[in-house]
């Protein structure tokens, strides 16, 4: 997520599988506390749920924005900004190349395995950040794709990477599908989306969450399946396999005037003897109960674990570490990999913590190396 963030009619044969269950409340407006205050509210929220809302929600679009329908959900205001720079410290101390290369190496992608993965088994390689190549029953999917070195509306400013892209789009394998949860910069970029519809174009399906179609046919893609939350579309050349557009607690935005234009989401990718789950980006909700109820258990999901604090700020739209373990639990994941970190400075946490976090709370609770773990960038897993 940033702060300040920006064919082939395929949408028509997709099955809206759920009616809108009731609105939304009124927005609960988010007490002014310090740090301390609200991780502990984090974990009474965390340890309290006893229950969730078994009705399929949706956001409702009115006056040119989605309006969430979980009441606890705000942005950002003027007065969380004023105490962020007064009462916040900035805490990711990146350092030097030469020390990233030792602490978090990039390592070169195996492509002998990428362009002949094991038909029966799961194989994936994190690019960094949110982007993901996952691999399974002959399907190659791509999550949020973004292989610019900054995520911003020009490369002239804006979070650059601190860890590079460990390939280029030239290097990738065929790519049948693209997965995009929002658009952020960090999540869309304009760039990478034009480089991989030249290269595989036809080929390629773009799988958008609802209100994200026009940008697309702006970059002249041309298989475009546009779904609302709940929604769900087999893939239109690989029949057997099943997309489905599921909620996150978050937001979008790319320009002053777009808040909340299109929706935001994560995505459940199903074959016939395999299923994959990407979070997307996310604060914590109930909703992981339902998804993984209805959906669940998953062979493999990947859950955001970074970019957490300041969490007067962060803490409605992207999970701390332990939120992160939470999900993995809610949604009957049996392996995990954590996203979203190690890639841009875009938070104020150190840039190591969210990494330690997760080892310090899966061996508090005794999950094994596989359960919930961590890629270099570039390096891939194979999952039985």
């Amino acid at each position: 997520m940033m702060l300040f963030s920006r064919g082939l009619n395929l949408a028509s044969s997709c099955k809206n599988s759920h009616k809108l269950t009731s609105r939304w409340n009124t927005l609960r407006t988010l007490s002014s506390t310090n740090k301390s205050q609200a991780e502990l509210t984090d974990k009474a929220a965390i340890k309290s749920r006893q229950w969730y809302d078994d009705s399929k929600k949706r956001c409702t679009f009115i006056n040119g924005r989605f309006v969430d329908p979980w009441q606890e959900f705000r942005l950002p205001s003027l007065s969380d900004a004023w105490q962020i720079l007064f009462n916040e410290k900035d805490e990711s101390n990146i350092p030097s190349k030469q020390v990233l290369d030792s602490i978090l190496p990039i390592v070169t992608p195996d492509h002998n395995l990428l362009a002949s993965p094991p038909v029966d088994k799961i194989t994936t390689t994190w690019i960094g950040h949110s982007t993901l190549l996952t691999q399974f029953e002959d399907l190659s999917i791509l999550t949020d794709p973004i292989f610019s070195d900054r995520c911003s509306p020009s490369q002239l400013f804006g979070p650059k990477r601190y860890r590079s892209v460990p390939c280029k789009i030239n290097e990738l394998p065929p790519i049948d599908a693209v997965c995009i949860s929002h658009n952020h910069y960090d999540h869309l970029d304009y760039n990478s989306v034009v480089e991989l519809n030249r290269r595989f174009h036809d080929q390629l399906v773009w799988f958008i969450p609802k209100g994200l179609k026009k940008w697309f046919q702006e970059c002249h893609c041309n298989n475009i399946i546009e779904l609302d939350w709940w929604e769900e579309c087999n893939h239109p050349f690989r029949k057997k396999f099943k997309f489905i557009f599921v909620p996150s607690r978050h937001w979008s935005k790319r320009s002053l005037f777009d808040t909340c234009g299109s929706l935001w989401g994560g995505w459940i990718v199903t074959g016939s003897n395999h299923n994959f789950y990407f979070v997307g980006d996310t604060g914590y909700s109930d909703i992981f109960q339902l998804i993984g109820h209805s959906y669940g258990p998953f062979d493999l999901a990947a859950i955001p674990i970074g970019c957490y604090l300041p969490r007067i700020l962060m803490k409605n739209q992207h999970v701390n570490t332990e939120e992160a373990v939470q999900i993995h639990h809610d949604i009957k994941s049996k392996n995990s990999l954590g996203i979203h970190w190690g890639t841009f400075q875009l938070s104020y946490e150190h840039y190591l913590d969210p990494l330690h976090e997760l080892k310090r709370l899966t061996a508090q609770e005794s999950m094994s190396g596989s359960d919930f773990f961590v890629l270099h960038h570039g390096e891939s897993k194979i999952i039985s």
